[in-house]
């Protein structure tokens, strides 16, 4: 009787490895966002004290006007708090993390890894974002709820599609952000390029104030970047401004942004990791 050679282990676990390390980076970030409980809970008193300006701030604007552009008073407070619940989930006043990874050489440690380097840092934003989101989104998103009340997405549909799109913004976000930094390869100073961005950033994707109350012509350059797939495609999605047809879209577009990143992405890190240079090698 003859038997079938057994398949070669070594293979499959080397895949099995592969396929477990970005859960594994993943756990970790999201851990180690746990770690320091007092600085979130004062990152969180923080946020909710400016959140309660830019309500005022937001209220004002509308005096006794029951909408504006498409948006009820009620609708500008649940973007208030959406906005400021993903403040830190989503980065949005910057993130340099592979850049310094870069200028102090520890990118090597990183490339020796069995996972793509975009990959393994993709998956350690992910664990970041989730443990942000936990720690002081959903917080946040409660103390509006309990000041103001919020509008919430009226289905399983719309709540399957706000979901969706959270998920994309933060892809196209994290894309954004790494692409950003991949200017370490080229600048030893790419931090002001990099602050350059990230205001650029919250003035694109409609954190300063709703898109939909910008001229006209404003958005229609807007609507050319990826920056409003980054963060408005999920305020305008949750309160409804959004809907129908237009909401599978403005998915779309998100999508469309995340994969164009990626490939962007992956092109300029390819040409940068070419003139790594750490220690003189």
């Amino acid at each position: 009787m003859t038997t079938m050679p057994a398949p070669p282990a070594g293979g499959s676990l080397s895949r099995l490895s592969r396929l477990a390390l970005p859960w594994a980076v993943a756990r970790l970030g999201f851990r180690r966002q746990f770690a320091y409980p007092q600085a979130a809970l004062w990152g969180l008193i923080t946020n909710s004290f400016f959140g309660l300006l830019r309500v005022a701030v937001l209220l004002a604007l509308f005096g006794t006007r029951p909408q504006v552009a498409g948006y009820t008073p009620q609708d500008a407070v649940t973007y208030t708090g959406l906005t400021q619940a993903f403040i830190m989930a989503f980065s949005l006043f910057g993130w340099f993390d592979f850049m310094r990874a870069v200028h102090r050489g520890e990118v090597t440690a990183d490339l020796l890894r069995p996972a793509s380097l975009l990959g393994f840092w993709a998956a350690q934003d992910a664990g970041r974002a989730l443990g942000q989101l936990v720690l002081r989104g959903l917080p946040m998103l409660l103390i509006f709820q309990l000041i103001w009340g919020l509008n919430w997405p009226p289905g399983p549909l719309a709540w399957a599609q706000v979901t969706l799109s959270v998920l994309l913004a933060w892809a196209c976000g994290f894309l954004f952000r790494f692409l950003v930094n991949c200017a370490a390869f080229w600048s030893p100073d790419a931090v002001g390029f990099g602050r350059f961005a990230w205001a650029v950033l919250g003035l694109g994707c409609g954190f300063l104030m709703p898109l939909a109350f910008f001229p006209e012509w404003f958005r229609a350059l807007l609507a050319w970047t990826p920056f409003p797939a980054m963060l408005n495609t999920v305020v305008e999605l949750w309160v409804g401004v959004t809907t129908g047809g237009a909401a599978w879209a403005a998915l779309a577009t998100q999508l469309g942004w995340t994969l164009a990143l990626l490939l962007a992405c992956r092109v300029t890190l390819r040409a940068g990791l070419r003139r790594l240079e750490v220690a003189g090698g």
